[in-house]
């Protein structure tokens, strides 16, 4: 009700003011011409007659009807109420501007008429608003809900990635060291293997250890390993003769000599088999 009487005082204020001008144009105008009782009379029948058609406008827009043959004598009547203020003004001497200001009255109320009655046909009752309040405020605490979420898991993936990034860093200098130092290692131990002085020098040094045997040091090199070929079936073991015996055919096969290195991989890929242990002794006895 309160709501209603936002649209509907407006509409009342205006109708009352446009009868209240039609009636006093309508007693000026025909008071000179006829008695002013009948130009009450007439003035009175204008605004009654729109006065009943609003009424009757306004019960059947009640009951959720309308009738178009209503709405159009309200409108007839409201131009009527229009067009005498407007003629007044026109033939007014003096005021005409102000007569002519407050002639488009009538018009501006049936306007407002029209939209109370579209206030009506849209209005809601509490308890359907109050569902739309709650709609409303539950999808924005979703949404907010939702925002929340994905800034959380935002930075969460953030911390994440920095994590795992730092971690993916160290490992990287961890390893970029390791091979520093071990290319330091190879390099020095490349150098000794290619010096002149290196097998002397070890010889020297295992000569009181090994009095007679004059082994050839060879130097670890650092390179690809080369696979050695698996062996489908287990040959007799050999004795050391024959052990010796191919270990210096397969040494003395090229010139110069080759190393035990080169040895043992030509010896396991002809199909022979023997011990690292025994195969190095044998080595040393030949050499």
């Amino acid at each position: 009700m309160r709501r209603n009487v936002k649209t509907v005082l407006p509409a009342v204020a205006m109708t009352a003011v446009s009868m209240v001008l039609t009636l006093a144009v309508v007693v000026m105008w025909l008071g000179t011409a006829m008695p002013w009782p009948v130009a009450l009379v007439v003035g009175l029948g204008i605004d009654g007659g729109w006065l009943a058609t609003l009424a009757y406008e306004r019960r059947l827009a009640a009951q959720g009807d309308h009738s178009r043959t209503v709405t159009a004598v309200g409108w007839s009547f409201g131009a009527l109420a229009a067009g005498v203020l407007i003629v007044h003004a026109l033939t007014a001497e003096a005021s005409a501007g102000a007569w002519l200001a407050v002639a488009w009255l009538p018009i501006a109320a049936k306007a407002l008429w029209l939209v109370h009655g579209m206030w009506e046909r849209t209005a809601l009752t509490p308890v359907a608003l109050d569902a739309i309040r709650g709609i409303q405020q539950e999808a924005r605490d979703e949404a907010a809900v939702a925002r929340a979420r994905l800034r959380a898991e935002a930075a969460t993936e953030t911390t994440r990635l920095t994590a795992v990034t730092q971690a993916g860093a160290s490992v990287a200098r961890v390893q970029a060291r390791t091979a520093k130092s071990l290319s330091r290692a190879w390099s020095t131990l490349e150098t000794a293997r290619q010096g002149e002085d290196t097998g002397r020098a070890l010889t020297s040094v295992t000569s009181r250890v090994t009095p007679g045997v004059t082994p050839a040091w060879e130097l670890p090199v650092w390179g690809r390993s080369e696979p050695v070929p698996a062996i489908g079936w287990a040959p007799p073991p050999l004795t050391d003769g024959e052990l010796d015996g191919l270990v210096d055919e397969i040494r003395t096969s090229e010139t110069p000599a080759l190393s035990y290195r080169e040895m043992a991989i030509r010896f396991r890929a002809a199909g022979h088999a023997a011990s690292e242990v025994r195969l190095r002794a044998a080595w040393k006895r030949v050499a």
